[in-house]
């Protein structure tokens, strides 16, 4: 589909995420020609700014934060004449009359229909309030074009808050206006799971219960909460990143084919892998989920502080920057397969990727010093160096049946005559062309809530489940260790952890 002329209202337009984020996609959009010929873009934050100082600071993020390797300064100039401002707190009637009146002015000045997106850049308690106030200047109607709604994770804070803006929004709006924007799902290997596990006769029927032992998802970040602790202390890792990056790519990786490429048809594969996750009891909580918050430490020689002594960050917090967490699902296709997930900060590496673990031989015939090694996998790695890597054993060279352990790997970076957008860029596109494919459905959110809501009760109310500190710069707590299991181990993919934090090997 392609992306129709419209206006994109920004609500937090002066925030970081437009900053760094949509600013840069959007230029990208305008150098390869994705964004329509008859687009505007308003601005609209508490900072008083004029429509020069608010082009000025995109010019800045564009500059700052673009991935492109060489900027075209016409390109940015041309873009940035389609940026205007509008100084308002998002609660008063008037800020939304006057964002009405300019909507209205641009449509008539740039010969535009009334197609409109909103995008709220803002915290997650003001989606309804600015949601009702654009019902009351009448700008949710779509009398003379279409009308979305980007809204940013996180969607509400648990099942009940998550349910209370989902009915508070439907009161307003329909499910398809709503577009709940994920930017994990925008990344190029991830929306590639689909593609490897569907379009190759050689991996599906491998893929379940019968020929895999675990599957491993870990998302880790090397740096720390930095000048978001005050954010981060009311959030934690659990709703920052299990309940919609991490618990999206397992529906990813274990859902069923779908009938199409429809949106809905994936959705309602993704949403029967949720329903089909074994509930964890609260009384369960201590033995599958491990909470853990970094402590002060010395990296490579740079004194790192703990968690308690960032800014903004209660001293006697016990908000996790690290989960792991064991669980199963109840299906045909993956009955007793355990899948481990793990997220933190302040780990060696900023590195994110699924691994299949497959069932070893049944009967091991040759030499090899450590029969873990012997074990093949699947490495699917979303960020960085983005690629997949299949690890199979292959005999020595020489006399003997001693064997070694070979990849077989794939890079995008190898396709040097490939452009892969930017997740962003991606998902704006999408939106602007109204297709719904990488944006979570409400039933699917809801889902995702009802699992973590145990964990989240038994955290709540019970003091005694302990937290666990980890130096910064190590792996998480040595208790995720325990978790796993006999036998088992979590990869590490860092070469060496005395390397740059940032470079891992597949």
């Amino acid at each position: 589909m392609n992306a129709e002329d419209h206006i994109l209202i920004i609500f937090g337009a002066t925030g970081d995420l437009a900053f760094r984020k949509i600013a840069p996609a959007l230029y990208s959009m305008k150098l390869y020609g994705t964004l329509p010929e008859n687009f505007e873009l308003i601005g609209v934050g508490r900072k008083n700014l004029n429509a020069a100082d608010f082009r000025n600071r995109m010019r800045e993020g564009i500059i700052s934060f673009s991935e492109e390797k060489e900027l075209q300064h016409d390109v940015i100039e041309a873009l940035l004449s389609h940026f205007t401002y509008i100084q308002s707190d998002l609660v008063s009637p008037e800020g939304y009359r006057s964002l009405r009146l300019m909507i209205e002015q641009l449509k008539s000045d740039r010969n535009l229909n009334g197609n409109c997106i909103f995008y709220f850049a803002i915290p997650p308690d003001k989606f309804t309030d600015v949601t009702n106030h654009l019902h009351e200047a009448g700008l949710t109607i779509e009398s003379d074009g279409f009308r979305r709604f980007v809204y940013e994770k996180p969607f509400g804070y648990d099942l009940a808050s998550c349910r209370e803006l989902n009915n508070k929004l439907h009161s307003i709006l329909s499910e398809s206006q709503i577009y709940r924007i994920d930017h994990y799902l925008g990344k190029e290997t991830v929306q590639n799971l689909l593609v490897t596990r569907f379009s190759n006769g050689l991996f599906e029927p491998l893929w379940n219960r019968n020929y895999i032992h675990h599957v491993e998802v870990t998302a880790a970040e090397s740096i720390g909460v930095e000048n978001r602790g005050g954010y981060y202390d009311s959030s934690g890792a659990l709703r920052d990143m299990v309940q919609n990056h991490m618990l999206h790519m397992v529906g990813l990786t274990a859902m069923e084919p779908p009938s199409s490429l429809h949106p809905d048809a994936i959705g309602n594969e993704i949403l029967k892998i949720f329903q089909s996750l074994k509930v964890i009891k609260e009384k369960d909580v201590p033995e599958y989920v491990v909470r853990g918050q970094y402590t002060a430490s010395v990296v490579r020689g740079e004194c790192l502080p703990g968690y308690r002594q960032e800014p903004g960050v209660n001293p006697d917090s016990r908000t996790e920057t690290y989960v792991a967490m064991k669980f199963f699902i109840d299906n045909w296709r993956w009955g007793g397969v355990p899948f481990f997930m793990r997220t933190g900060k302040r780990l060696p590496a900023r590195v994110t990727e699924i691994v299949i673990h497959f069932k070893p031989t049944p009967h091991f015939l040759f030499h090899i010093d450590d029969m873990d090694k012997s074990v093949n996998q699947l490495i699917i790695r979303i960020q960085p160096d983005e690629g997949m890597v299949l690890k199979f054993s292959i005999k020595k060279p020489g006399t003997g049946f001693s064997i070694e352990n070979v990849s077989m790997d794939f890079h995008y970076s190898d396709l040097g005559y490939v452009r892969i957008p930017s997740a962003y860029e991606r998902l704006l596109g999408d939106v602007m062309a109204g297709d719904k494919t990488l944006f979570a459905r409400d039933d699917i959110v809801e889902a995702a809530w009802k699992f973590l809501e145990p964990v989240q009760n038994a955290w709540a109310t019970n003091p005694f489940i302990r937290i666990y500190g980890y130096p910064a710069g190590t792996w998480g707590p040595e208790k995720a260790n325990e978790m796993i299991g006999e036998g088992l181990t979590w990869r590490y993919p860092c070469k060496n952890l005395a390397d740059e934090g940032t470079y891992c090997e597949l």
